[in-house]
This record gives C-alpha cells, sequence and structure tokens, in this order.
C-alpha cells in the first residue's frame, strides 16, 4: 500500500472491520449501533468502489474493466444481499468470511486499489477528492423472511460461496 488511495481504502477497511467486530462482541447477540454504522460504511464503500473506483480504471484501461472488477462485483452483490436481513450471528459469519477473501484482493501489493492508483496516474489526486466527496447511501430497513434468504443463497452462489456454511454459525 503506497498511496493516497490504497491508503483512504485499506484504512476504511480497517474501520469497517473494527465495526463488523464491535457488533459482534455482545455476547448472546448482536451490538444493533455498531451493526447499523457497519452496514452504512459498507454501503457506501462499495458504492465509491462501484460508482468511482472501478469506472476510473475502465476508463483509464480504455473501456476494458480490471480483470478482478467481475469478481469483486460479485462480492459487492453477496455483501449487499447479507445487509438486508436483520443480523444474525450466521449473516456476520458469512460477512466476515466475504470479507476475509475479498479484501486482500483490493488491498495487496499490485492489489485493485494499487493497480487503480497506478492507472489514472497524475489522476490519482482528482480520483481520490471524488472518493472522499462520495455521498453516504440511503439505508433501508432490514427486511426478512423465506424470499430474502433465498435471495442472500443466490447472490452468494454467484460469487462462489454457500450460505449453508454459515447457517450453523452459533458464535459470530
Amino acid at each position: 500500500m503506497s498511496g493516497a488511495i490504497p491508503r483512504l481504502l485499506v484504512d476504511d477497511h480497517a474501520r469497517l472491520d473494527a465495526l463488523l467486530q464491535r457488533a459482534a462482541a455482545r455476547p448472546g447477540g448482536i451490538g444493533r449501533s455498531a451493526y447499523a454504522e457497519f452496514r452504512a460504511g459498507l454501503l457506501k464503500h462499495i458504492s465509491m468502489e462501484e460508482k468511482i473506483l472501478l469506472p476510473a480504471a475502465q476508463c483509464a484501461r480504455g473501456g476494458q474493466p480490471l480483470p478482478l472488477a467481475a469478481k469483486l462485483r460479485l462480492d459487492h452483490g453477496a455483501l449487499a444481499a447479507l445487509l438486508v436481513p436483520t443480523p444474525t450471528p450466521a449473516i456476520i459469519a458469512a460477512l466476515r468470511a466475504i470479507l476475509t477473501a475479498h479484501n486482500p484482493l483490493e488491498e495487496s501489493p499490485g492489489g485493485v486499489y494499487a493497480r487503480c492508483e497506478q492507472l489514472v496516474g497524475l489522476g490519482a489526486e482528482a480520483l481520490l477528492a471524488q472518493l472522499r466527496a462520495a455521498p453516504e447511501v440511503p439505508v433501508a430497513p432490514h427486511a426478512d423472511g423465506p424470499r430474502v434468504l433465498s435471495a442472500i443463497r443466490r447472490a452468494l452462489a454467484r460469487a462462489g460461496y454457500d450460505f449453508g456454511n454459515y447457517e450453523g454459525s452459533e458464535n459470530a
């Protein structure tokens, strides 16, 4: 992590990880306030990548998306789907597992963040300003039920994850 863009986004990952940790730290339940802050923050972070970072890299590549862009978008879809229902230990476990696999793709040396900064070159300051100015994302109330669970299973399967692996999670 060398430049300002990777630093900004990696620092945000650390902030989000700490919030998720706080949300799951309460014995016998989920810390609603920390989880709400995590949820809003993760949605904003995904928006920053989807609406600003990945399009800038694609533009810098003459219209060709980054090779990892499709995988990142599938992960983002799975993460967003997991944020729809009321959180449970299984939801927390799935979020952690996906983020554990996903974040290194972006953060590692030569990862997506460093590659994006390299691609935009002299435009890095302008891109950084756009990322810093990204608006908050409206957050809808949680929605629960069998249709939501079915949609989560499909989103995770598209991204290569099996929600069944997390459903027995008692301790997030």
